[in-house]
Formats: C-alpha cells, structure tokens, sequence
C-alpha cells in the first residue's frame, strides 16, 4: 500500500486497517515463536506500513 492509497482512506478506515495489520502481526509472531513463518519479511513489512498509517494519522491532527 503505497503513502498515496493512504492518504485517501478516511480515519476510520485507518483505524480498521491498523488493527487488522495489528492482529496479522501478532499471528505471524505466534508462528515465528512455533516455528512454522513461511515469510519472515512481511512482519518488518507490516510494521513499516502500521508506522506509516500512524504518521499520517498524527500530520492530519496537527
């Protein structure tokens, strides 16, 4: 998802969207811990993009 996609979704949209990417990440850590992550890179992807979300969450309250 690019910074462009981003900025045209609503607040709330992106409150749904981080709690989903949120949740993704907790999953894929559990299978990290168990052993069984096919693709250790989307958690680092995931974690960039939840950063991005919440920066441009915090530049629209300013």
């Amino acid at each position: 998802m690019s910074n462009k996609e981003i900025r045209e979704l609503s607040n709330e949209e992106l409150n749904k969207k981080i709690a989903e990417y949120k949740e993704e990440l907790f999953n894929l850590r559990m299978n990290q811990a168990s052993g069984n992550l096919e693709k250790p890179s989307r958690i680092k992807e995931l974690r960039k993009l939840v950063a991005r979300m919440k920066t441009i969450m915090r530049e629209r309250e300013k």
